[in-house]
């Protein structure tokens, strides 16, 4: 099992915050919001990382050398994080990706247990939904069916008809990461579609 670890983006909307730091960088408490990713996915049995950096990389990638220094990483740097989004970040890992995989924004506050509930769920391919909290329309959100399986997902679905938030936290297998480089492929190389969240690569899947 591999976990990629996104963390390529600028986080405009948290500045002042962010203009000298990345957003995975922020601390709560004691620790920084990365810091408390890596340990969930250690603490989970996962130490195979693949990062993803770009906007200040080198205070994430000095971070994590100093911080975990005995874990097997790979750092991919996304060069025009600027004007492109995570789909395109998460495409560079195509050559990369050898085993099944934990998927993972690496600004998100969680409980290291969801990751645990993906690990034992009997579904190979599974994301992490919270259906705790009001909804908007900024958010990736989810239509399941009566069996808990995603028939839609995306920012644009209707409120009313969503079982909750796509949090950024997902267990797929290396058969669906083909499937899903196959349509990244497709997108970026061929119709030059970088700008775009990777869920929307998920409906398609």
């Amino acid at each position: 099992m591999q976990a990629i670890i996104l963390a390529a983006g600028v986080s405009r909307r948290l500045r002042p915050l962010t203009d000298t730091i990345p957003k995975c960088l922020l601390s709560i408490g004691n620790k920084n919001l990365l810091q408390m990713t890596i340990e969930n996915v250690l603490n989970n049995g996962i130490n195979e990382f693949i990062f993803v950096t770009g906007y200040r990389e080198n205070m994430i990638k000095d971070f994590v050398e100093n911080t975990f220094p005995d874990i097997e990483k790979t750092f991919l740097t996304n060069p025009d994080f600027e004007n492109n989004n995570n789909s395109y970040s998460l495409w560079m890992t195509k050559d990369f990706v050898k085993d099944d995989i934990i998927l993972l924004d690496s600004d998100i506050l969680f409980d290291e247990k969801i990751i645990k509930c993906l690990l034992e769920s009997e579904n190979e391919n599974c994301l992490a939904v919270n259906s705790a909290h009001e909804l908007d329309e900024e958010q990736i959100k989810v239509i399941l069916d009566n069996e808990n399986r995603i028939l839609q997902i995306g920012k644009e679905i209707s409120i009313p008809d969503s079982a909750g938030e796509s949090i950024g936290i997902e267990r797929f297998s290396t058969y669906f990461m083909k499937e899903l480089f196959g349509i990244l492929d497709r997108k970026i190389v061929k119709e030059n579609n970088v700008n775009e969240f990777y869920k929307a690569s998920f409906q398609e899947v």
